[in-house]
């Protein structure tokens, strides 16, 4: 536990200007981020008397070891800084909302030629136009069910679209009238565009023009006895209102805004936001989240905006927005909201009339979501701080391990050697650090010199991470303002520092090498690094041989204060180094439970990368170890030999007639399939017939 005036500024060290503050912990992890209209004043308040401050607060300063700061022109950059900061740098003092589940979208995707409507769910992509989100996607398909009839856009998949073009033959829905079919030339592609246009305007709230069309077409067909069309375009029109009956009429002006409300009480806080288009609830969403920090409704309100606004632009922010309680300062969220959409955005709270009432229903739907999610959730939080105490008293440590990291080893009867680290924090997966490894000091099948192998290069990069940020150094903890925000950050081996830490592990020689430079030519800036932070425990896959292993690696690295246990699978003992006798912990012990979700998590990991590895290995072909052969020119050798077999029958003058291989390129191909070529044909011993090779590359 830090002394905060350990890293206290020097008086008149701190401007008075408004900007953005990170608190950094002892690993120079960023931990909390916040904004000031005056840095000096809103600082001054975390360094008094920690009896004086809210106890998450204390517990927040008290983690920190140094503070920086950015200094910026206007409250706006403040508030897009400190949002671009707590995406990036994701602190776990801050408030962060979660979704309590994956809401499903209606997507036209305009970006391709022929704009298909889907379902979606996930981020958001460029260039598709998004409805919703709504409660079930089943909702999604009734509702676009309904409209094909009117706007029959292709809703087929890239796959049955290019077998329809391919066979000039339409999907069913081509048939029954639900689909322009574009893909055999029913439409042009300008035509299909509209389609999807017109579907968008309805979907957006523009309904009365299209049904009011609708009926005068079946009203001129109808004095023109086309009584087949008046009856199909009757049908239409209803079905479209059968549409809009999906979505009630709750503000008669045909507004377009969100409503936000907010329930919560000490400890956790429910956000429930209720999006209204052309005066109809077209969608509706829920977050959850632990009050981290010291934060009134007014501060979820501004963090709940920044989450739900802050990726998107244009009409996806209304022209309105309603909330409980009006954000620290108004006037820059209004700014900011209104830079996002390109024009203004009021932001209030309602006061009297239908708006009012509709905030009321929004109120009520955060304070049953916050009831409900206390049901499911509220033992969890006892229940996880139970299974760490359980587990700290058993395996006689200090303080509850907050980090757990857990090793698997993962292989098929001794190949495609691999392992796997998951990490628990707080009784929770961290999947954005697992990482994952190959083998590489050894063949064959040994599990006891893999998990060493395995713990000591892991445990090495932290060292040298830990020497090249100077925690070894007796200096203290830099303070003082920051030059730049995190925006300018250096890339590193042509990948933003950014990507490169947040990108997956591939454990090879090259990758490891690369990685290397990586991390020396990275700044230290707070983001979330490979292997920069040391658990408290960690946890091996296995009994007494693979703990002494792992300690062993632990020991000759000279590191002696992270604890190591083993679980072994049999009767789901615990194994602690230099220990004839496992700990026992009982059946019902939370503790137990929990390390045998981490043991569970670490195994399938390790599962699931041996797998990919295996079925790569098996779709491999000798085209793979040419060099400088992309996939490009191996897809055209292909092409025009027509298989693998051909090819390797091939002269190197014929491999030349292909656009785009040289000479050179042709004989590394030709060298390539002789040093693959089997001693002998395979038999099949069943039948006697000798097995060829078919157009994949494939024994058959």
């Amino acid at each position: 536990m830090a002394d905060p005036s350990s890293y206290r500024p020097k008086p008149g060290q701190i401007p008075d200007s408004p900007g953005v503050y990170k608190f950094r912990d002892e690993h120079r992890r960023v931990i909390y981020v916040g904004k000031a209209k005056n840095l000096r004043q809103r600082l001054a308040n975390y360094f008094q008397d920690l009896a004086g401050l809210h106890p998450r607060t204390r517990t927040m300063v008290t983690t920190a070891a140094s503070v920086e700061w950015t200094v910026v022109s206007t409250e706006v950059e403040a508030l897009q800084l400190e949002y671009s900061w707590i995406k990036e740098y994701d602190p776990r003092f801050n408030v962060k909302y979660r979704d309590d589940k994956s809401y499903p979208y209606l997507a036209v995707t305009l970006n391709e030629e022929f704009p298909r409507v889907q379902v979606m769910r996930g981020a958001k992509r460029k260039g598709v136009r998004y409805f919703g989100p709504y409660g079930h996607a089943w909702a999604i398909r009734e509702t676009v069910d309904l409209m094909l009839r009117v706007f029959p856009v292709r809703t087929c998949s890239a796959g049955v679209f290019k077998n329809a073009e391919r066979t000039g033959r339409p999907c069913l829905l081509g048939y029954i009238g639900k689909c322009s079919a574009p893909c055999v030339g029913r439409v042009t592609p300008e035509e299909h565009r509209d389609l999807a246009e017109d579907f968008c305007d309805f979907m957006a709230g523009r309904t009365g023009t299209y049904i009011r069309r609708l009926e005068k077409d079946m009203m001129q067909a109808a004095e023109e006895m086309e009584y087949e069309r008046a009856a199909r375009l009757r049908d239409d029109a209803e079905a479209l209102r059968r549409a809009m009956e999906k979505s009630a009429v709750v503000l008669a002006d045909a507004t377009d805004a969100d409503l936000i409300a907010v329930a919560e009480d000490e400890l956790e806080a429910a956000v429930q936001i209720f999006h209204v288009r052309g005066g109809r609830v077209r969608g509706q969403r829920g977050w959850v989240t632990d009050k981290v920090e010291a934060v009134d409704t007014a501060g979820l309100v501004e963090h709940a905006l920044q989450q739900l606004y802050g990726e998107e632009s244009g009409d996806s922010v209304p022209k309105e927005v309603l909330v409980p309680a009006l954000p620290e300062d108004p006037e820059a969220v209004s700014q900011w909201l209104a830079d996002r959409r390109g024009s203004q955005v009021s932001l209030r709270i309602p006061q009297r009339g239908d708006k009012k009432d509709l905030m009321i229903t929004v109120q009520r739907n955060a304070q049953q979501a916050l009831g409900l999610h206390k049901t499911k959730r509220a033992s969890d939080l006892t229940t996880r701080s139970r299974a760490l105490e359980e587990i700290a008293e058993a395996l006689g440590l200090d303080t509850a391990p907050l980090r757990v990291e857990c090793f698997d080893i993962s292989h098929l009867q001794g190949d495609d050697v691999v392992a796997s680290m998951v990490v628990f924090e707080d009784g929770l997966a961290r999947k954005s650090e697992y990482r994952r490894f190959q083998i590489k000091g050894f063949e064959g099948q040994d599990d006891v010199r893999s998990m060493h192998e395995v713990i000591g290069r892991r445990f090495k990069r932290y060292l040298q991470e830990k020497e090249r940020t100077g925690e070894w150094e007796e200096t203290p903890a830099p303070t003082g303002p920051v030059p730049a925000p995190a925006s300018a950050a250096p890339e590193a081996d042509g990948e933003p520092a950014a990507a490169v830490a947040a990108a997956p592990l591939r454990e090879d020689s090259r990758e490891e090498t690369r990685e290397e430079i990586r991390e020396e030519s990275r700044e230290d800036d707070g983001r979330p690094k490979r292997f920069a932070y040391p658990p408290q425990l960690v946890v091996v896959d296995g009994g007494q041989p693979q703990v002494a292993a792992a300690k062993r690696a632990l020991d000759e690295l000279g590191i002696d204060d992270i604890a190591v246990c083993g679980l072994a699978k049999r009767l789901e003992e615990v194994w602690l180094p230099d220990d004839d006798d496992p700990v026992v912990l009982p059946r019902s012990s939370e503790g137990l439970y929990l390390l045998q979700r981490i043991r569970d998590e670490a195994h399938r990991f390790a599962i699931t990368y041996q797998r990919a590895k295996r079925a790569k290995r098996i779709r491999s072909s000798p085209l793979d170890d040419v060099p400088g052969l992309g996939e490009t020119r191996k897809q055209a050798l292909i092409k025009h030999f027509g298989s693998v077999k051909k090819l390797r029958q091939a002269t190197i003058d014929e491999i030349c007639e292909v656009p785009g291989i040289g000479r050179r390129t042709a004989e590394s191909v030709a060298a390539a399939f002789v040093e693959a070529a089997p001693a002998a044909p395979a038999v099949n011993t069943a039948t006697g017939e000798i097995i060829e090779e078919d157009d994949g590359g494939s024994r058959t």
